[in-house]
């Protein structure tokens, strides 16, 4: 196999185990809030995971410049938001159904970017943001209007758009700079606002630090966060787009699999057919619509054109 085709299959390899780390993280901290503190779980998450990510690639710290604080500190105040309102919906939610509704920050950034970049999205766009708002109103209605749950379904979905937001921010204020260590400042950032709100709200609530909340707190941090970031920007340097972002679209299906599995969730035929309508939705914006960005698809035209 030729060295640049032996790479980009490790790259893939990499990307969906990572998928598979982030899939499970939902599990995983659902557990961890029973024993832990919400705000210490993502303080010690996030600046650990940051530190380490700056101390596993030291080397990368001579490209650091002094605007890369402020432009990181901004991602990273952004970030803390979304991981605040996904863990509380989270708190009052399914695993499953905080994985999938989470992931339909896909289908919201190619808007919120046409406000910046004035650049219209595509029909595919358009098509998966139709199917997304459909695959939301199965999943989150299930049982009728009443079975919404403002703090569950709600607050998830309002972290999905703060999590399409820290996409753009990456791309507006994370543009040129080296990856590895705006992460780094970005994740401390976030890591320290969680700090400053756990001194200021849960200080005084017990922490049960037994075998069980500690290796899972380790998890959360070492693989969930410093590896996974790694290996993502790794893995998404030597793969095609379209290929990352399908295989990274995986990470809803795995929350719901590991909560399946683990969680023991019960899955309605609703939820479930919602569950699939996001994933179709996700799988024409983040790979269908790379591939027609990309020229490798296009669309027939019409008689009139022809």
């Amino acid at each position: 196999m030729e060295p640049v085709k032996k790479k980009s299959l490790l790259a893939k390899l990499l990307l969906l185990f990572t998928t598979v780390i982030w899939g499970s993280t939902f599990v995983v901290l659902k557990d961890t809030l029973d024993s832990l503190p919400m705000y210490f779980i993502l303080a010690v998450r996030f600046l650990l995971g940051g530190i380490l990510v700056g101390v596993a690639f030291p080397k990368k710290w001579k490209t650091f410049t002094p605007d890369m604080l402020w432009r990181g500190g901004i991602t990273g105040v952004v970030l803390a938001a979304a991981y605040i309102t996904q863990t509380i919906g989270l708190n009052h939610t399914t695993p499953g159904n905080n994985a999938f509704l989470t992931a339909t920050y896909a289908v919201m950034v190619p808007f919120m970017m046409w406000a910046i970049t004035k650049k219209a999205p595509t029909v595919f766009n358009v098509v998966a943001a139709i199917l997304g708002v459909v695959g939301i109103g199965l999943v989150s209605f299930d049982g009728g209007f009443t079975s919404f749950n403002l703090m569950g379904e709600g607050m998830t979905l309002v972290c999905s758009v703060f999590f399409a937001l820290q996409i753009i921010f990456i791309a507006v204020f994370g543009k040129g700079k080296d990856s590895i260590t705006f992460t780094s400042i970005e994740l401390v950032s976030a890591g320290l606002i969680m700090l400053i709100i756990y001194l200021c709200t849960e200080v005084h609530e017990p922490i049960s630090l037994d075998f069980d909340s500690t290796w899972k707190l380790a998890y959360l941090t070492i693989m969930g966060t410093a590896f996974a970031l790694v290996a993502m920007t790794w893995g998404m340097a030597h793969t095609e787009t379209s290929s990352a972002s399908l295989i990274m679209s995986l990470e809803s299906v795995f929350g719901v699999i590991f909560s399946i599995a683990i969680y023991k969730e019960k899955l309605t035929l609703q939820v479930g057919i919602g569950f699939l309508v996001i994933f179709i939705a996700l799988f024409i914006s983040e790979y269908v619509n790379e591939l027609y960005l990309s020229g490798k698809l296009r669309l027939k035209p019409s008689k009139g054109n022809k």
